[in-house]
């Protein structure tokens, strides 16, 4: 549950900050399909994919959590 909770944030912000998600993907360091998986709930995001995530959106950490 608190992975689909990430997930629909990050896509979200992702969506708002106006970023497809080959393109966070590629700016965040990581494949389009981990970054489907973590939006669709199926993985949880590490810390230091969260922390990377944050400041490609320009936005604090704990928003996403």
């Amino acid at each position: 549950m608190e992975s689909t909770n990430y997930g629909k944030k990050i896509r979200a912000y992702r969506k708002l900050k106006g970023y497809t998600q080959q393109e966070f993907a590629k700016q965040v360091g990581m494949s389009v399909s981990v970054l489907g998986d973590i939006e669709r709930g199926n993985r949880q995001p590490n810390d230091t994919m969260l922390e990377q995530m944050a400041k490609v959106l320009n936005i604090s950490k704990f928003q996403l959590l």
